[in-house]
């Protein structure tokens, strides 16, 4: 098979898993979300009815203004922002997260905590991994203990010995 389809089904295949689990899940409304280079698309869609409630995106003059691009994170505040108040004033407060086939992160993020800091109730945000400098700083102090009790250094570590030379 192509790579290309490949990663298309893929792809798609993450977006239904993502998808399928929130209607298990939830019976809220669903805030659907769609990016591509130029701009971001956000709806707020019952999945009961199968209609849309409310929509926001950066092609609407009056979310974007006089921005020029409306695939950064400033838009994608826009955006959050907007589709809260329309969210609001359609009388739906608590709606469930749909990120599709993206990661919680960047544009995505910044678009749900901006509807979350406008009013709607997405739910707690997601707790951070571990950053990476934490994981070698504790990594660094097991190490230095090991060396201070006189025990074998970790795998991966040569011990430096007294031969001759």
């Amino acid at each position: 098979m192509n790579k290309q389809k490949e990663l298309n089904r893929q792809r798609q295949r993450r977006c239904y898993r993502v998808r399928n689990k929130l209607k298990r899940v939830s019976t809220r409304p669903r805030l659907s979300v769609f990016r591509s280079h130029k701009h971001i698309y956000a709806q707020v869609i019952d999945d009961t009815t199968g209609r849309t409630l409310a929509s926001a995106s950066t092609v609407e003059k009056e979310i974007l203004g006089d921005r020029k691009h409306g695939g950064d994170i400033e838009a994608a505040k826009l955006v959050g922002r907007a589709i809260a108040e329309r969210a609001l004033a359609a009388g739906v407060a608590k709606v469930v997260f749909d990120r599709g086939r993206y990661k919680y992160h960047g544009r995505v993020a910044a678009l749900a905590d901006a509807a979350r800091d406008a009013g709607l109730d997405i739910g707690a945000k997601p707790e951070p991994k571990e950053k990476p400098e934490k994981v070698a700083a504790e990594k660094k102090a097991k190490t230095d203990k090991a060396a201070k009790a006189g025990a074998a250094p970790p795998s991966g570590q040569k011990k430096k010995s007294g031969g001759k030379k």
